[in-house]
């Protein structure tokens, strides 16, 4: 196949799916989301094309430009046991219809989808047959696993997600296509720690401080508030990153340093989802960055199986 593989970015966020891919070598076409507060970040950090904000219903498959490969990490809300796990009855858990309907009116070579593992389990598995069976209809062999961010991805974060992968029948590149092996994780929270932390991150001067104080917080460790008490995670990485996270809701990831106990910054967060040092966070609002990373993708667990699609593709 042809080198210059374009790809289109739904669902796009911040574009942890979109930067993954084009480390692996992929062009990007189009890019789409529905939030606006993601543009300012998005178009910080991409060139042409731009993030078009619009909902995804209100896109004709006609006017998009030419693509190869679809890209989705389409809303796992619907799916998440992190919320009320509603699934298709979720307004939002039929956006796979939009992908699937994108799918056969312009019969791409292949696709990417990402979602929480909890997918492949929701409603004792029949949403994700369904699924499934829609990508079959529409021609396509698929390939699917459910793969950890610390085992796959060397970032010190425990989020499982399950990765769907598919190309056309008639072109037999699924036989080509091998998800990537476990790596040992060699990155630890102290690597991706900032050495200096504005005051406002700290607890100690906060409501919140009370409840914490009686805690036994230790160095080099990483620890979850959970609304009402506080973990300490046993295995030494962060906790899955949440929509919510540092806005007060649960799993937000705690550490103790030279000046007290404080939440993780967002370049932090960044860094634990493998975003690089020299991709720039927009001076908005923390709690929209921790909401847009939180619901971003682990981009080195991305680029890997991206890596590996171009080598299907091209091989």
């Amino acid at each position: 196949m042809k080198k210059n593989i374009k790809t289109i970015d739904l669902f796009a966020g911040i574009g942890g799916v979109r930067l993954a891919f084009e480390k692996a070598g992929f062009h990007t076409v189009f890019a789409n989301d529905f939030e606006p507060k993601c543009a300012d970040t998005y178009d910080l950090n991409f060139t042409a094309p731009k993030l078009t904000v619009k909902d995804i219903k209100k896109i004709k498959s006609k006017d998009l430009p030419n693509f190869d490969l679809l890209l989705g990490g389409f809303p796992c809300q619907p799916f998440s046991v992190a919320g009320k796990r509603k699934g298709m009855e979720d307004e939002r858990g039929t956006l796979f219809f939009e992908i699937a309907s994108i799918l056969e009116e312009r019969n791409p070579v292949g696709f990417f989808l990402e979602n929480v593992k909890n997918l492949t389990g929701h409603n004792f598995g029949k949403t994700f047959q369904v699924i499934l069976n829609r990508l079959d209809i529409l021609g396509y062999d698929v390939k699917y696993a459910v793969l950890n961010s610390m085992e796959y991805g060397n970032i010190p974060q425990n989020r499982e997600r399950v990765y769907i992968i598919g190309f056309k029948k008639e072109t037999g590149l699924i036989k080509k296509f091998i998800f990537p092996q476990s790596l040992q994780l060699k990155t630890s929270i102290q690597d991706i720690l900032e050495n200096e932390v504005s005051n406002k991150y700290y607890y100690n001067d906060k409501p919140l401080f009370e409840k914490l104080k009686s805690f036994p917080f230790k160095f080099n460790t990483i620890y979850q508030w959970r609304r009402k008490y506080v973990r300490e995670n046993k295995n030494g990485v962060c906790p899955t990153l949440t929509a919510n996270m540092g806005t007060g809701g649960h799993n937000v990831p705690l550490v103790l340093d030279k000046k007290g106990v404080r939440k993780l910054t967002p370049r932090e967060c960044a860094r634990i989802q493998g975003f690089p040092n020299d991709y720039k966070l927009p001076n908005i609002a923390d709690s929209y960055l921790y909401k847009q990373i939180g619901n971003s993708v682990s981009v080195p667990v991305v680029y890997r199986i991206a890596k590996n699609m171009m080598v299907a593709l091209t091989s």
